[in-house]
């Protein structure tokens, strides 16, 4: 009911997740860009596929002065020199004027957008300008509802002045300090305030700035956790097949989406295995909720030990949802019984909430939704409500306490980032973290979702 009333309510507004045409990109996330009125920014969003010419003629004036400053060009090439004057907008042109002087002088060239086919994009570009609450603004003026968060990121609505204040804030105090061998307040602060919603006894904290390094950080804290309990034969890396786990050399290693892996597969970690994956339409399709059906496939895990050895297994990652390969819910035992065979073997555990985290399944994290705690959890992304990447690897206290050992003052793990700690991104996830807590979000996700649920199965 919500979602008609909403509808009613808009008018002349472009919905990024409905009406995509045939043959557009099934991934999220890939043809639109931010514009700031001084750069590009790295942000991509999901959009409708629509020639940006049929809504605003400054692409066609910007493509013909290219193509007059560059008379070499072959005939239907892509020309992007530099515009030799100033485009002519028309007075009923929606867009602002920094907005027109934007797509005036913007050279697209330089950029190389990730996950996007660029030559299809900056023949016809998608800018966003600005962003307020539910809305993205296009470059012409259009409104666009988000109806992905982001990269569901964007949990509490875009530009909340608590979180815009306190990077400010943070900005005109202390804009850097290095998290090596000295640190500033924030991360404490926001290392603090994190653990207070996290599963009970996972306590520990480390901050990274996203959720492919929060992974590749949570791997190698299993390996090195091991080899300092001395059984360093323990080296094998178990993902699922169908998950995401990020773009590092970890996380596509242990990741199972083949589009990822193919070009780098040469080069992927070599101890690395896979379980098979839950997704089976014919016994789950139109399932409400949890499947009933598949709590068995978590016990691919035991063959995969088996034929590796318990002694020689580290560790294995699942994301409690299945993301990026289509929002799979993990059958009804599933979980658990990953949990089971982890223990019975002394093999660790890692969700990837990267995308689960922060209210998405009702509860802070999915572990606690599906009352399944892991010994390790990666996330990212609404941790700054996606104002400063910031990522994060929480750890159970065994895990931390293991690893403080041996002289007091020597280095307990080789491991971290010039920016991991960053006092803007700290100072964002404090106001982020608060906000969830003063508006109650995530209890609002849960009393929501039987509505969203029922309104989906009556489609």
């Amino acid at each position: 009911m919500a979602k008609i009333e909403a509808q009613g309510q808009i008018k002349n507004t472009v919905i990024v997740w409905r009406q995509q045409p045939r043959g557009a990109p099934q991934r999220m996330g890939q043809h639109a860009h931010h514009a700031a009125p001084h750069r590009i920014a790295r942000s991509v969003y999901a959009m409708t596929r629509t020639s940006l010419q049929d809504y605003n003629p400054a692409i066609t004036c910007r493509r013909a002065q290219r193509g007059a400053a560059n008379s070499n060009a072959q005939p239907g090439a892509a020309n992007f020199g530099r515009p030799t004057g100033r485009c002519q907008f028309p007075e009923e042109a929606s867009m602002g004027t920094r907005e027109q002087e934007l797509l005036a002088q913007l050279n697209l060239d330089p950029l190389w957008i990730p996950f996007t086919a660029n030559r299809e994009f900056k023949a016809n570009p998608r800018l966003l300008v600005a962003a307020k609450d539910m809305y993205y603004t296009a470059h012409d003026g259009r409104q666009i509802l988000d109806g992905i968060a982001g990269l569901w990121a964007v949990n509490a609505g875009h530009c909340r002045q608590p979180i815009v204040d306190a990077i400010k804030k943070q900005a005109e105090t202390l804009d850097y300090a290095t998290g090596f061998q000295m640190h500033s307040p924030g991360p404490f602060l926001a290392a603090e305030r994190l653990v207070q919603i996290t599963p009970k006894g996972m306590d520990r904290v480390f901050f990274v700035n996203s959720g492919s390094e929060a992974v590749d950080t949570a791997l190698k804290i299993a390996l090195a956790y091991h080899r300092i309990r001395g059984e360093g034969t323990r080296r094998v890396l178990i993902g699922r097949e169908r998950g995401y786990h990020g773009v590092g050399f970890g996380g596509i290693s242990v990741g199972g989406m083949v589009a990822n892996r193919k070009v780098f597969n040469g080069q992927l970690l070599p101890a690395v295995d896979h379980i098979t994956h839950t997704h089976n339409l014919e016994q789950n399709a139109y399932s409400r909720g949890q499947p009933a059906w598949g709590a068995h496939l978590a016990d691919d895990l035991e063959r995969v030990i088996a034929l590796h050895d318990a002694s020689n297994v580290a560790a294995v990652i699942v994301e409690p949802v299945a993301g990026s390969t289509g929002v799979l819910l993990p059958p009804k035992g599933y979980l658990q019984r990953l949990r089971e065979i982890c223990d019975k073997h002394g093999v660790l555990l890692i969700f990837d909430e990267v995308i689960t985290g922060f209210g998405r399944t009702g509860s802070a994290f999915a572990a606690q939704t599906f009352g399944v705690t892991p010994d390790l959890i990666t996330c990212a992304k609404a941790l700054t409500n996606a104002a400063v990447p910031m990522g994060a690897v929480i750890a159970k206290q065994e895990i931390y306490n293991a690893f403080m050992q041996g002289p007091e003052n020597a280095i307990e793990l080789f491991h971290g980032y010039t920016y991991s700690g960053h006092p803007l991104a700290s100072a964002a996830a404090i106001a982020t973290l608060d906000l969830f807590k003063q508006e109650a979000l995530f209890e609002r996700v849960a009393e929501l979702a039987p509505y969203w649920e029922q309104a989906a199965h009556s489609l």
